[in-house]
C-alpha cells in the first residue's frame, strides 16, 4: 500500500502485511486491558481483624449490661475494626504473547489510515524549545486537540514545548509501537518517515 505524505507530493509504501490488516477488536481489547492493568501500582493494603491494633480484653461483660454482647473491639462490624477481605499489594499484569501484541499493534495502525488519522510527514523538528512555535506549526496543519506526535528519536525541543500541552504528546517510534491506548487516544498521529519505518521493521 502507499501513503501520502503531508508536507510534500512524495509516497511512501508500506507492508500490506503490517498496515493493511482487518479490525480485530476483541484482540485489541484484550491488549489494551492488560496495558492500562500493568499500569496499575497494586500498593492498596488494608488490615484484617487480626492485624488491626486493638483487641486482647473483652471490652464489657458477656451478660448483664443489656448491650449486645462483644468479644473483641477489632470485629470488622465496629468502627476502627479490621476489615473483612482487606485488599492486598498484587500485580495486576496480565500474561500477553508477542505475536498477540503485534497482531493488535498491526490493527490499530491499519485502522488509523482507513480512518484518515495516520499523517505522514518527511520530519517534524522545531529550532526551539517554545510551545508557541510548536503550536504555530501544528495550527498550520491544522491539528490542535489529541495529537499524537511519533519520531525516530525524541527531539529535546519538541519534547519541551509539548510537555506543556495536556492534549499534544510526543513519543518515539519503539514507544509509540508499545502504547496502544497513546494510539487510539488520538485523533490524529502525526508521524515522521523514518519512524514509521522502524515501526514497519517492529512489527514484521
Amino acid at each position: 500500500m502507499e501513503l501520502k505524505f503531508v508536507d510534500s507530493q512524495k509516497k511512501l509504501t508500506l507492508a500490506d502485511e503490517v498496515f493493511a490488516c482487518d479490525f480485530n477488536e476483541p484482540l485489541i481489547h484484550q491488549i489494551v486491558t492488560a496495558h492500562m492493568a500493568a499500569r496499575r501500582a497494586g500498593t492498596k493494603a488494608q488490615k484484617t481483624r487480626a492485624e488491626v491494633s486493638g483487641g486482647g480484653a473483652k471490652p464489657w461483660k458477656q451478660k448483664g449490661t443489656g448491650r449486645a454482647r462483644a468479644g473483641t473491639n477489632r470485629s470488622p462490624l465496629w468502627r476502627t475494626g479490621g476489615r473483612i477481605f482487606a485488599a492486598k499489594p498484587r500485580n495486576y499484569k496480565q500474561k500477553v504473547n508477542r505475536k498477540m501484541y503485534k497482531g493488535a499493534v498491526r490493527s490499530i495502525f491499519s485502522e488509523l489510515i482507513r480512518q484518515e488519522r495516520l499523517l505522514v510527514v518527511t520530519d517534524f523538528q522545531i529550532d526551539m524549545p517554545r510551545t508557541k512555535i510548536l503550536l504555530k506549526k501544528l495550527n498550520d496543519m491544522n491539528m490542535t486537540n489529541d495529537v499524537l506526535i511519533v519520531s525516530d528519536a525524541i527531539d529535546n525541543n519538541l519534547y519541551l514545548a509539548a510537555r506543556n500541552l495536556p492534549r499534544i504528546e510526543v513519543s518515539d517510534a519503539v514507544m509509540a509501537a508499545a502504547d496502544p491506548v497513546a494510539l487510539i487516544k488520538a485523533e490524529k498521529v502525526l508521524i515522521t518517515e523514518a519512524a514509521l519505518k522502524k515501526i514497519e521493521g517492529l512489527l514484521t
